[in-house]
């Protein structure tokens, strides 16, 4: 192939590209959220759908395949058509399960091409407002005096309050029972129920209940205070130092997605994150708007990726 053909073949390549883009999307779109309604990554969907949906011009529809600590949902959208009409809202819970999940049939560095980081939210630690302990320091005190007795729920094997159970459990020298749940809302009804003494999830779900008098917010377990909850210490103030753990959301696509879909989806999503309709949308949930680049975003996964294999493996955390 001579140089003119080579540059011709390569104009009609780009054109095809940006005719695609241009034309992208001609159906509606499914957003999978790999938990089940009620929980953070539920409410950051619906809040960046409705939007995304009036730029688009197409429905953008959530869509709940919750189980195995995120993985289910994962997996279907990596195994989905690559042609940017199948998203999923995923999750720092994903980074972890490539180190405690054996067998994964997906890869998640491989399998996903990654759009844009949503929003992070801090995770907090809460306990029934009923119970005896006020603070970090006196729920370790229960713990020690009923080792085994005390009950910590997360949103599933694997998933980041999982591990900073586990990571808590060790600092603290408790002992405490982990009860994996499919998610946010079956989790907060037990706590409210008293079925479980505590848990440490993001903050989204339990806001309302904080604000309202019906759970009590010990400790957020990121390095800074949360601006939703000012007056809630960290847990490196309360005796853990170096204690920094947070939940990250983002939307990623399957791996072979054109990189001009990628491309458009990240600019009309980054566009409605950095929107001040969004930004209050978020404030009134606790959580903190990020829209970064694609690479960015793919930078963070990696980092991610790595850091809690070595948590997984401090802490012994596997799954078959």
């Amino acid at each position: 192939m001579n140089r003119r053909n080579t540059f011709a073949t390569l104009a009609l390549t780009l054109a095809c590209g940006i005719a695609s883009a241009q034309a992208f999307p001609n159906k509606p779109i499914t957003l999978i959220v790999p938990f089940p309604p009620g929980g953070s990554s539920d409410a950051l969907a619906r809040a960046l759908t409705t939007p995304l949906s009036q730029a688009l011009g197409q429905p953008v529809i959530v869509e709940s395949r919750p189980g195995a600590g995120a993985t289910i949902g994962a997996d279907f959208v990596a195994k989905s058509k690559a042609d940017g009409t199948t998203l999923l809202m995923g999750a720092v819970h994903h980074t972890i399960a490539t180190s405690v999940y054996k067998k994964l049939p997906y890869d998640f560095e491989k399998s996903f091409a990654p759009i844009t980081t949503v929003a992070l939210v801090p995770n907090v630690l809460v306990v029934n407002a009923k119970s005896s302990a006020t603070d970090v320091k006196g729920l370790i005190a229960l713990a020690k005096a009923a080792p085994g007795k005390i009950a910590y729920g997360s949103n599933g094997n694997g998933t980041v309050q999982h591990l900073i159970g586990t990571q808590f459990s060790g600092l603290a020298g408790v002992e405490l029972v982990h009860v994996p749940y499919k998610g946010s809302a079956p989790l907060t009804t037990d706590l409210l129920g008293g079925q479980i003494d505590l848990s440490f999830d993001t903050l989204t779900p339990l806001v309302q209940h904080i604000q309202g008098g019906k759970l009590r917010a010990l400790a957020v377990t990121t390095a800074k205070r949360s601006s939703t909850l000012p007056e809630v210490p960290t847990l490196a103030e309360s005796g853990m130092p170096g204690f920094d753990q947070g939940t990250w959301f983002g939307i990623l696509a399957p791996a072979a997605t054109p990189r001009e879909l990628v491309a458009r989806l990240n600019a009309e999503m980054v566009k409605i994150i950095h929107s001040p309709d969004f930004k209050k949308r978020m404030e009134e949930i606790g959580a903190e708007p990020v829209g970064d680049t694609a690479e960015q975003m793919a930078a963070r996964i990696q980092g991610d990726t790595a850091k809690y294999a070595r948590l997984v493996k401090d802490a012994k955390v596997a799954i078959e």
